[in-house]
């Protein structure tokens, strides 16, 4: 309900005066209807009374606003509709939430998990993994932190490390550096926990096939299906003569897509593809010159 009428007159049609509602603090227009302030200080004394004489108003109290609070310290009085709860309903919703506070496991094991997943979300976000990634990589970080790896090192070096080695035991296409980027931190932080986790929980990562990689490098650096097709066919005749043994899939990949470039008369250099890789141009050039050589292209 409009309580207050404001003296001063509206910014924009200079003609209704400015009204202000007592219920949603919004101060707006009398003509327009423009609303000036969405937000105003709530009047009253600044402690809880529970007289009789002041019935059912529940005066504000608590800590100041602030931006570093989740809530802003200002927590959300308010039902679907948006109206203001009433003063009993605040304080049946006051007592809730405390339950629900006492009701969280704050087991250092339980906190650890739900920073930890908390990044994991984040990352399957950013990198658009699937489900069974995400899977893998919680089974990976829990078999982690039975055996105390966790102890003294990064939760989201450890992570990162676990959705890396998950990436590499369901061959999904994902570098370190794509990781290490998805959770901004140093890649080598990342490197020396994934190393950590092949060493002490013994885990076997199978061989990552070229041919997985072309589908990421064509579709980032806009290459055509014909470049495609024919990337895959160099690939193939690689793998039967070995040539890819010890070669970094990606790089391989990504030479195979160059040379099917220059064998289709597509306009890409090596600088595009190397890009769209995450590879150098230098490591296209070497493995675009082995290629051609073996393959007698």
């Amino acid at each position: 309900m409009v309580q207050s009428v404001d003296s001063n007159r509206c910014q924009r049609c200079n003609k209704g005066a400015i009204l202000t509602d007592s219920n949603t603090g919004e101060m707006f227009c009398s003509k327009c209807g423009f609303v000036a302030t969405d937000k105003v200080e709530q009047e009253g004394p600044e402690w809880r009374s529970f007289s009789k004489e002041e019935g059912d108003n529940r005066t504000r109290t608590g800590t100041p606003t602030s931006l570093a609070i989740h809530d802003m310290g200002n927590p959300i009085n308010k039902d679907a509709t948006g109206k203001p709860l009433s003063a009993s309903m605040k304080s049946t919703i006051e007592r809730l939430r405390t339950w629900d506070n006492r009701s969280q496991v704050h087991e250092p094991v339980d906190r650890n998990f739900r920073q930890a997943f908390s990044e994991l979300d984040r990352l399957k976000t950013k990198l658009a993994l699937s489900d069974t990634v995400i899977e893998k990589t919680a089974y990976i970080y829990r078999k982690a932190l039975d055996k105390g790896l966790v102890r003294g090192r990064s939760i989201p070096g450890l992570i990162a490390a676990s959705l890396y080695a998950a990436c590499r035991n369901t061959e999904t296409p994902r570098t370190l550096t794509d990781v290490a980027n998805g959770i901004n931190i140093k890649r080598k932080d990342v490197a020396r926990c994934y190393r950590l986790l092949l060493r002490e929980l013994d885990l076997k990562m199978p061989v990552v096939n070229p041919v997985k990689c072309i589908s990421r490098i064509s579709s980032i650096a806009g290459l055509s299906e014909k470049t495609k097709r024919k990337a895959i066919e160099i690939l193939d005749q690689a793998t039967k003569i070995e040539l890819s043994a010890g070669k970094d899939p990606m790089g391989l990949a990504a030479a195979a897509l160059y040379l099917s470039c220059v064998k289709n008369g597509e306009d890409k250099t090596q600088k595009d593809i190397a890009v769209a890789a995450g590879v150098t141009e230098v490591t296209i050039r070497n493995r675009y010159k082995g290629l051609k050589e073996a393959l007698e292209l």
